[in-house]
């Protein structure tokens, strides 16, 4: 894998990205045809903020990540934020200078996929979507995006420094989502306010510390929870802080064993996983406490096998009437809940919110930010200022 500038591929004047060669096994700055719109559906976007997560970091070790049909390298890059510099006759919903957030899945088009065929993707049946930066699509650590109106949210102008931020949040968003969906199968009030049980705030746990916890620590406090956070070290004092300005606990697993979390939360209502860690979830999942919601977002990287106490789990999710949810994507209405929540996160809690995004680099340095050890919550590649 290459680390630096375009090695073999001349870098010219025109429009850079970040391109993954998966057959090469190569990272590197790359030229990249400047996109147009074909559509009069369809907007052009400079590109102003790319996240990088996890996913980027499994797409440039080659675990996946496949280009667009007909090319050898896919752009990286789908946490974005950026601004509509032009837009077709037909469309109506953002302008030149409007700031957006460009959902990530694209529905497949078998005719019988009833969720791709609602505008649901994020609950395809076939397989057969596309992601961008992801599958089969370009991905947005480029300068310049064309899209389709209908995957664009618009982000207000105050949220400009945090806006990127938002892709991560849906992932929250559409978890309390399902939650709120699943927990109206109670009958004492919990279709209303599910976050309350006799008057009491519903307690929930936050397996991980990166930003989707973080952020679903967050979406679960604006929405009543009294939450902890459990995460690996001790040693986050900026975790910490974020944990004591939003209201939550944060107990660190170096210091703390999941029995005894247990025994300080009490009765657990809810786990949001955002770890991507089996042999912790499943510790977790031990102590979920009756008629509870155990929330997988994470997906672990493929270890060897962990010893798990099958019978125990089944016994106690089929006795306490628990239910297992995974989530994976998040459709368009969920983007525009996460920039409503952002924008109360920074009225609540601005320093915090902030305080997520650890550094800032240019597009010719993406690969420092990328490296499996860059540390920080949330890095950011900045292609335009």
């Amino acid at each position: 894998m290459s680390r630096g500038k375009c090695k073999g591929r001349r870098i010219l004047d025109g429009m850079k990205a970040i391109g993954v060669f998966p057959a090469l096994r190569k990272v590197e700055v790359i030229d990249h045809p400047e996109p147009a719109i074909v559509s009069p559906t369809q907007a052009k976007m400079r590109v102003l903020d790319v996240g990088v997560c996890g996913t980027d970091r499994e797409i440039i070790s080659f675990q996946y990540g496949t280009p667009p049909a007909g090319d050898e390298y896919l752009v990286l890059g789908h946490e974005s934020l950026s601004q509509v510099v032009e837009v077709g006759a037909q469309v109506t919903r953002v302008k030149p200078g409007d700031l957006v957030v460009m959902t990530v899945r694209r529905p497949c088009h078998h005719p019988e996929c009833t969720a791709c065929r609602a505008g649901r993707q994020d609950y395809c049946y076939t397989g057969d979507f596309t992601e961008r930066g992801i599958k089969q699509q370009h991905g947005y650590m480029t300068e310049l995006v064309v899209e389709e109106e209908s995957y664009l949210a618009v982000v207000p102008a105050a949220l400009r420094d945090v806006g990127v931020l938002v892709e991560p949040l849906t992932i929250a968003e559409k978890s309390l989502e399902q939650l709120k969906m699943v927990q109206q199968r109670l009958p004492w009030g919990c279709a209303g306010a599910p976050n309350v049980i006799d008057g009491h705030p519903c307690h929930a746990v936050v397996l991980g510390a990166g930003p989707v916890g973080l952020l679903g620590a967050m979406a679960l406090r604006v929405s009543g929870f009294e939450v902890t956070i459990y995460s690996r070290s001790n040693t986050g004092a900026q975790k910490n802080e974020i944990a004591d300005a939003i209201g939550a606990h944060y107990v660190a697993a170096e210091t703390t064993s999941v029995e005894d979390l247990a025994k300080t939360v009490g009765a657990i209502d809810v786990v949001y996983e955002a770890l991507g860690a089996s042999a912790v979830a499943f510790e977790v999942i031990k102590y979920l406490g009756p008629n509870g919601v155990f929330i997988f977002t994470g997906v672990p990287g493929r270890k060897g096998p962990i010893e798990v106490d099958t019978d125990y789990i089944m016994k106690d999710v089929v006795l306490n009437n628990q239910v297992i949810l995974g989530t994976v994507n998040a459709p368009p209405h969920c983007f525009e809940q996460a920039i409503h929540h952002l924008g109360e996160f920074m009225q609540r809690w601005p320093d915090a919110v902030r305080s997520l995004i650890t550094a800032r680099f240019p597009l010719e340095r993406a690969l420092e930010p990328l490296a499996v050890h860059a540390g920080g919550i949330k890095n950011v590649v900045t292609v335009s200022a």
